[in-house]
């Protein structure tokens, strides 16, 4: 993953930062808003580890994939869905509900 999907999707990381860092709060994540320098800085403060320790660790920790449930985040899906919308037929909405997919226009079965 990169810096950009954790900052776009911030507090969707705040349980998986505090399961890598314990002593993150979340208070404080709120204020720092993904500033990816500050959240370094901040992480040295609480961890006492010096900055370019916390900035391995942050590569490291970089180098996984996005955790599932950041995936299933509702701004993550809103966005997905919003992608979507080029391969909707025109005069159909993306964010309509398919839980019968290729049922529009089928008036009988929509009651």
């Amino acid at each position: 993953m990169k810096w950009h999907h954790v900052q776009e999707n911030w507090s969707a990381f705040y349980e998986v930062i505090q399961d890598k860092w314990p002593e993150a709060d979340e208070a404080d994540l709120d204020e720092i808003d993904g500033d990816q320098r500050a959240f370094i800085a901040y992480l040295a403060e609480v961890t006492g580890q010096e900055a370019s320790d916390i900035r391995d660790e942050l590569r490291e920790w970089l180098a996984g994939e996005i955790p599932s449930d950041v995936i299933m985040d509702p701004q993550h899906d809103n966005h997905s869905i919003a992608l979507s919308s080029k391969y909707v037929n025109e005069g159909e909405d993306e964010y309509d509900d398919d839980a019968r997919f290729g049922d529009d226009g089928d008036e009988a079965d929509d009651n």
